[in-house]
């Protein structure tokens, strides 16, 4: 009886497919000047790889490490009708010490 194999779809995203912003908070402002890393909103499909190449390509920097974190959506009402928010996939992005992303 033959085995199942699992057939691995590797879907290319463009550079401009894979960050979709870039996610300015208090936390992530001090990340940035402490740690020298940067918090994106990301393509649920991307992956570390993906990400890494998307950011040098876009931004000329050199990136060292990237972490990944699945977020689920918040649950929201309207009136009498709930709901939620969709889930998201976020990448902090550190960079190596002479490079900066200028998002202002």
């Amino acid at each position: 009886m033959p085995r199942h194999i699992p057939q691995t779809t590797s879907i290319s995203l463009e550079p401009h497919q894979v960050i979709i912003k870039p996610l300015v908070t208090e936390k992530g402002m001090h990340r940035s000047t402490r740690c020298n890393a940067y918090a994106f909103e990301i393509n649920r499909l991307a992956t570390k790889s993906d990400v890494k190449r998307a950011v040098e390509e876009l931004f000329e920097v050199k990136v060292l490490k990237v972490n990944t974190q699945n977020r689920k959506g918040k649950p929201r009402r309207t009136k009498m009708r709930a709901g939620h928010t969709k889930d998201w996939k976020k990448a902090i992005v550190t960079l190596d010490a002479e490079h900066r992303i200028e998002l202002f």
